[in-house]
């Protein structure tokens, strides 16, 4: 065991984690940063830029990666999950649980010969399920460690005993099939969540045609198709024949505000969208976007100029309505029915394409992770946080920040970040 009780363990590679784990080892304590995923970076990874500046989102990412990753005191732990946590605040006895990769990560450079040479392919969850992936591959493009990743649920040599071209075709003698899970076992003072947000299921939202329709994606599929490293190199194609989408609809509120779902408000959706109509009108000139909203939510510094100058220069129409149902016409192109509740009609459009925006909630295995710390969520599933000390969650040590405590946007979850850092840093001082 690691025997550092003035460590902090943050839980969670996305951009609140990079942030917490950044400040807290500039101030020279010891981090670890566990991301389940094989790369950190979490979902601005996958964005193409970011509002209201419509900044390139990997631009700003990357460089925090690299930081990050480099950093020597931060231990970046990933491809590895929390298994069990008990003690006390300064005094926490953690055991993370390292998935064997079945690549030896000192010793592969990333180069891709064993992809290039891999015979399978998957979905790609990256991308979304757009595109395809080796059953060795490289998290994302700019992947944070740059080293690859054996799908043990996919390998032909791990699952069947064949193939195994991978190891044949490595230099640097890297590929281990042997590789076996690893439980590392932590002691530090505090514990940071950072685990961020899923997107609810929008396949039992029957009426937006969502898996029924291919031309019915979701705000992050949209984000891929969007961004220059993604699927389509940033063309945004029709997933039905490939064909350049000129004629956009958004659809708000896909699951939130719901009482059967989610009752909140995801904070971030209406000018989530409104960048996506920007961005659509600046790839591809003339394309025509409508947003259909309940109300409009931009509380932010630069939110309300943002969307005036989507209307003013880009053309974006704001239509104040709820979408009933989407179904499509002969030639595959979705048909919105919706009331206008302003003119207090049902109206129908026909569009290229239909993005939903589903509501974002807090990340999947949350519930299974609050009772494994001990902690209480809250009734929407965020874990619950004082009102009066907002990043102190309902055991003391454990802090959260990000999405995973309350919706909200980037600049929010970087600000939330450095408070639950400093919060941390006061309970290992006093130690």
């Amino acid at each position: 065991m690691e025997n550092q009780k003035s460590s902090v363990m943050v839980i969670g590679g996305g951009i609140a984690g990079i942030q917490a784990s950044l400040d807290l080892a500039d101030m020279g304590v010891k981090v670890h940063l566990v991301e389940k995923q094989p790369g950190i970076g979490g979902h601005m990874a996958q964005l193409d830029k970011t509002f209201p500046t419509n900044d390139c989102a990997i631009c700003i990412l990357a460089p925090k990666m690299a930081d990050c990753f480099g950093h020597p005191n931060i231990n970046v732990m990933t491809y590895s999950e929390v298994k069990s946590v008990n003690g006390e605040a300064g005094d926490f006895n953690a055991v993370v649980t390292k998935k064997a990769r079945y690549v030896k990560e000192e010793e592969c450079t990333g180069c891709g010969e064993c992809v290039e040479k891999c015979p399978t392919r998957i979905p790609d969850e990256f991308n979304m399920g757009l595109s395809n992936r080796k059953a060795i591959y490289l998290y994302f493009l700019q992947s944070v460690p740059r080293v690859v990743t054996i799908d043990r649920d996919n390998c032909l040599k791990l699952t069947r005993d064949r193939c195994g071209i991978c190891q044949q075709v490595c230099d640097k003698d890297a590929i281990d099939y042997e590789q076996q899970d690893q439980d590392i076992q932590l002691n530090v003072g505090a514990i940071i969540l950072a685990t961020g947000f899923s997107l609810v299921d929008a396949l039992p939202l029957q009426r937006y045609g969502y898996s029924k329709i291919q031309n019915v994606i979701t705000s992050l599929e949209y984000e891929r198709l969007s961004c220059a490293s993604g699927p389509t190199g940033g063309h945004l194609e029709r997933p039905s024949d490939h064909k350049t989408a000129k004629r956009l609809a958004f659809i708000q509120c896909v699951g939130s505000r719901d009482t059967r779902r989610s009752r909140y408000c995801s904070s971030v959706c209406c000018m989530h969208s409104t960048k996506e109509a920007i961005l659509a009108s600046e790839h591809e000139p003339g394309t025509q976007s409508f947003i259909f909203y309940t109300d409009l939510r931009a509380s932010g510094k630069g939110f309300q100029e943002y969307i005036k100058r989507a209307q003013d220069e880009y053309g974006a129409t704001y239509i104040k309505g709820r979408v009933g149902e989407i179904n499509e016409n002969w030639s595959g192109d979705p048909v919105v029915w919706y009331e206008d509740t302003e003119a207090d009609e049902v109206k129908r459009m026909t569009v290229d394409l239909a993005i939903l925006a589903p509501s974002l909630t807090p990340v999947r295995g949350s519930t299974e992770l609050a009772q494994l710390l001990n902690i209480e969520l809250d009734e929407y599933g965020f874990f619950k946080t004082d009102p009066y000390f907002s990043v102190e969650t309902t055991r003391k040590g454990i802090f959260a920040c990000g999405y995973c405590r309350d919706p909200m946007d980037i600049p929010e979850s970087v600000t939330s970040a450095s408070s639950a850092a400093a919060r941390a840093m006061s309970v290992i001082s006093n130690q």
